[in-house]
């Protein structure tokens, strides 16, 4: 069942979201430990978005969605993913 909730989930995330979250914290030069500590998750889940092996949650992703947000608001980003 579990695993079932995965497959939905990864329907619903952007197929290239590894790669935006890798540009995201290269763009603000974010280690994926510091990038962690700011979304509230684990280093190995940053690590695991970023090599495919899972994709987050829709709470995760809001929360990245509404950092990315922030951090451009505050000019620290050039371009808030889509």
């Amino acid at each position: 069942m579990h695993q079932e909730l995965r497959q939905t989930d990864m329907a619903k995330a952007p197929e290239n979201f590894a790669e935006i979250v890798k540009e995201v914290r290269q763009q603000l030069g974010l280690s994926q430990e510091e990038l962690a500590h700011e979304l509230g998750v684990s280093f190995s889940t940053i690590n695991r978005w970023e090599n495919r092996k899972t994709v987050p949650f829709k709470l995760a992703r809001k929360q990245f969605e509404a950092f990315c947000e922030r951090m451009k608001e505050q000019g620290k980003l050039k371009h808030a993913p889509d």
